[in-house]
């Protein structure tokens, strides 16, 4: 069984190549080409339509992450910037539904890279990370706000 995901960036580097220009916008060009050729194909491959599914639950969580982090850009710019000091920070224990190293991994690398909150530690059974907030008003909110936003975008992603 071949690997889509490698079909496909084969096809991308073979448009670069062919429009004499390796440049990401190229790139970019030629994996949307390769995509639609792999779905004009799909039934010479058996894992087509989970590829495609797969690819469309990856870019959600791109997004999703990449509107979280201007969001929260957004909010400890504004804190910096103004003379109110509106940040109570804390440290908030997070109970994890995802029990996957690699879960485990993303989840905490996604919150680590949002301006405001930081990993500090993942229990040995898996069941908890605990996270530093710089706006820990509402530790259940912040709970609530990780296991419906990011810690759900990695399951669907991953799964």
């Amino acid at each position: 069984m071949i690997n889509l995901l490698i079909l496909n960036i084969a096809l991308a580097i073979t448009w670069a190549a062919l429009m004499g220009s390796f440049t990401l916008p190229s790139l970019g060009v030629g994996f949307v080409l390769g995509s639609i050729f792999i779905y004009l194909t799909g039934s010479l491959y058996s894992d087509s339509a989970r590829y495609f599914s797969r690819s469309v639950k990856w870019t959600k969580l791109v997004l999703l992450f990449l509107y979280e982090l201007i969001v929260s850009s957004i909010q400890v710019a504004r804190e910096v910037m103004t003379t109110q000091n509106k940040s109570r920070p804390g440290i908030i224990s997070i109970p994890l539904i995802v029990r996957d190293e690699m879960d485990i991994f993303l989840l905490t690398n996604m919150i680590s890279l949002t301006p405001g909150t930081l990993s500090l530690d993942v229990t040995a059974d898996r069941e908890t990370l605990y996270i530093h907030a710089m706006f820990a008003d509402d530790p259940d909110g912040i709970r609530q706000q990780i296991r419906d936003g990011m810690e759900r975008w990695v399951i669907e992603a991953t799964e």
